[in-house]
């Protein structure tokens, strides 16, 4: 029966892209065939209002073994054979319904698309985003969440290493749930998949956990804006099994081994469809697909909803013909489904049969992205609180007479305050690689075993200061992740990012994007780091309006050796305390103004890329030295909330003096960008000084030989109690 405009629409569609499909079949689609469009057309999908700026960002590099967008993830060389496999997705859209199961399976999901490729997940990240603490509704998100990641991590046995959680009120209705992935391969030995298809006569095998009716219309779902009605879309929401995954994962990588596999992808977003028509687009071959042979979980599903299904734990396989036995044998042996459900055909057609009926017939590649898929130029304008912007004048701000009070406030916000209750529910040392426990740098490192290597991984963005100046927050973006990296001891080889913004029909949401990918460019070419893939999360925004805009950057470097790490730890009482890079007269965008002074509208901080470049080469430089004991880069709360963390990680106090030419909020809570924290034995000083010939420093002080804080000569107080502060703030406001 042919599908109407109606349904078409219903279905996610426009009015025109519904007279595209006509065009490309020939004739009406039929319901089924409709409804596959609706979800390879959708936003999650075909990224059809990103793809043209997305084209923009550096995607070459010598360190690239594949391309961004060839693959399930990006794949990059770090030397001695061994390839890096890692990317970074959103599960906003069902996080904000059912929290536990929408961060459960995100995790499941990034893990999939990572040993997909043949690589073994070796560690996990996430960048989440909530409302106020103070709100039930967001304890409640935020309880749900955490739970959920733990519990697909933990028992899946990949170390959650970490991640970042920022509260703003834009975010109560629609939190972000942002996870990244990161596996190695040895790529010298062959053991990397394509997602691909050929060779007419291969069989195609559906393998992993039965078709379930969860997550049907799950790719359409996350391209709407979330509202109260957003309850009725709960089986859009998947539901994940770790331990099945976990079988999955051991019975792909042992058949990556046999060399019999021609290609593999996951089934993440729309499911069947997905896979299929992705891989044969890419084959530039067509597949026969019986439906009625896929194992299901329910009795009498309909073609369409086994289509667009997004049951977790799910692949799909073709391997060469007269290899079946031996496929079958491997997962038999892991307890695994594993069903041929049809077959490799010449030409490019995807054609799916119910019982022998034919129920869908559609060229491959007019479904996916790179292919027939919708391409859109949306316009975009100036966003009118720019003006608000515009207006602030920090000299109208009062510098607060006790400014330990301010400091003691500040670092008990839930943005910058210990999220201990939240990392204490991961299991963070399964696999034994994570080095990051004991000794904490700004960037977890992860041994890569069988090797000397290990690798330096992160995710970062300040969302407000995008809010603020989408280019330059863009750029804040990437230069913060690459100075994390390199604080650790790491160089920056490449990016995934996942940008999450608000409605791209809305100009100024448009805007805030495009400018977004522009600086993220920009700081991507400065620092040889290119744009291996990740994923475009529209939409998010409800009643409320649009989140701020929160290009969100996962970030992998490689340390040579594991001599090479550097902590954050202040080590040994009478190391002298510097500052590498300019402090400035800048309050614009902080925490501080933001939360103690309540101004929610001020430019993003200061920012010079050339400068940011000057300072990461020199600490580069300083850590293979062996000049400096310590790294910790400046970034929300300012300079004191850095160093009270280097002081809380090595159990020691410090003492340090103000810049009477600077006022002294900007000086100990400002966040102007560029500038390292590090530590100095006295005598390597002058050597260490001689190593500044290309930026600005400025010693501030020493560590103490006990736990006094003291600033401008006047005791702060002990560090246990700043401590204890910062540790218990997120709990005391959750058991409230």
């Amino acid at each position: 029966m042919q599908a109407t405009l109606d349904q078409a629409i219903k279905l996610g569609l426009r009015e025109e892209e519904f007279e595209k499909i006509k065009e490309v079949l020939g004739r009406t689609p039929n319901f089924t065939e409709t409804a596959m469009y609706s979800v390879m057309w959708s936003e999650h999908c075909s990224y059809k209002n990103s793809i043209k700026w997305l084209k923009t960002l550096p995607r070459d590099g010598e360190k690239l073994l594949v391309k961004a967008g060839e693959e399930n993830a990006g794949l990059v060389d770090i030397g001695d054979g061994w390839g890096c496999v890692f990317k970074i997705e959103s599960h906003n859209h069902p996080s904000a319904i059912e929290p536990f199961q929408g961060a459960a399976t995100g995790v499941g999901g990034i893990h999939r698309d990572i040993f997909t490729m043949g690589a073994r997940p070796i560690a996990s990240l996430n960048s989440l985003r909530f409302g106020k603490l103070d709100n039930p509704k967001t304890k409640w998100l935020l309880k749900g969440v955490v739970k959920g990641i733990g519990h697909y991590g933990n028992c899946f046995g990949v170390p959650t290493v970490g991640g970042e959680i920022y509260f703003e009120n834009c975010y109560q209705t629609n939190p972000l749930v942002n996870a990244m992935s990161v596996g190695v391969v040895e790529v010298n030995k062959g053991l990397t998949v394509s997602a691909t298809s050929h060779g007419a006569g291969n069989p195609v095998f559906i393998v992993g956990a039965a078709t379930g009716k969860d997550g049907i219309g799950g790719a359409s779902f996350a391209s709407a804006d979330i509202s109260e009605d957003s309850i009725n879309d709960l089986p859009a929401v998947q539901v994940g099994d770790p331990f099945e995954e976990k079988k999955l994962l051991e019975a792909c990588l042992e058949l990556i081994k046999t060399g019999v596999v021609i290609g593999m992808q996951d089934m993440g977003a729309a499911g069947i469809t997905c896979s299929t028509s992705e891989m044969s687009a890419k084959g530039e071959h067509g597949m026969i697909i019986h439906l009625d042979k896929v194992p299901t979980r329910q009795s009498n599903m309909k073609p369409w909803e086994m289509l667009l299904s997004e049951s977790q734990e799910r692949m799909l396989v073709v391997v060469e013909k007269g290899k079946e036995a031996e496929m079958q044998a491997i997962f038999d042996k892991w307890d695994i489904h594993c069903v041929q459900i049809g077959e490799v055909t010449k030409d490019q057609n995807l054609k799916y049969y119910m019982d022998g009926e034919l129920v869908a017939d559609v060229p491959a590649e007019s479904m996916v992205l790179g292919g027939g898929a919708p391409v859109y130029d949306r316009e975009y304008t100036e966003p009118k609180y720019f003006q608000e912007i515009a207006k602030f004048n920090a000299e109208s701000i009062i510098v607060p007479s006790d400014l330990k009070e301010v400091a003691y406030s500040l670092v008990q916000l839930p943005t910058i305050a210990s999220k201990r209750w939240v990392y204490n529910q991961y299991d963070s040392m399964v696999g034994t690689g994570n080095t990051h426990t004991n000794a904490p740098s700004d960037a977890p490192v992860v041994r890569v075993h069988g090797t000397k290597k290990a690798l330096a991984v992160t995710t970062d963005c300040n969302s407000r200061y995008v809010f603020a100046d989408p280019y330059k927050g863009g750029m804040i973006a990437v230069a913060e992740a690459a100075r994390n990296i390199v604080c650790s001891g790491g160089t920056p080889v490449a990016i995934t990012n996942c940008l999450n913004f608000g409605n791209p029909y809305n100009p100024e949401v448009y805007y805030q994007f495009v400018n977004a990918i522009k600086g993220m460019g920009e700081a991507c070419l400065k620092f040889d780091t290119p744009v291996t893939g990740g994923n475009v999360s529209f939409y998010n925004q409800s009643e409320d309006g649009p989140v701020y805009p929160t290009p969100t950057i996962g970030m992998v470097g490689v340390l040579e050796s594991l001599t090479d790490k550097m902590t954050m730890n202040f080590k040994k009482p009478g190391d002298l305390i510097y500052v590498v890079g300019l402090n400035r007269n800048d309050i614009n965008c902080s925490e501080y103004l933001h939360h103690i002074k309540n101004v929610t509208h001020s430019p993003a901080p200061y920012f010079d890329l050339e400068e940011e470049a000057a300072v990461q080469e020199t600490i580069l430089r300083l850590i293979k030295l062996k000049l400096i004991f310590s790294a910790h880069d400046i970034s929300e709360g300012g300079l004191f909330v850095t160093l009270l963390e280097s002081a809380m990680a090595g159990g020691l106090g410090f003492n340090i003096s103000t810049d009477a030419n600077i006022r002294k909020d900007a000086f100990l809570f400002g966040e102007a960008q560029s500038r390292v924290v590090v530590s100095v034995n006295p005598d390597l000083h002058a050597l260490f000084e001689a190593e500044m010939k290309n930026v600005p420093f400025a010693k501030l002080g020493t560590i103490n030989y006990n736990q006094d804080i003291v600033v401008d000569g006047e005791s702060w107080g002990f560090l246990n109690d700043w401590k204890e502060a910062y540790d218990t703030a997120i709990e005391k406001q959750l058991a409230n």
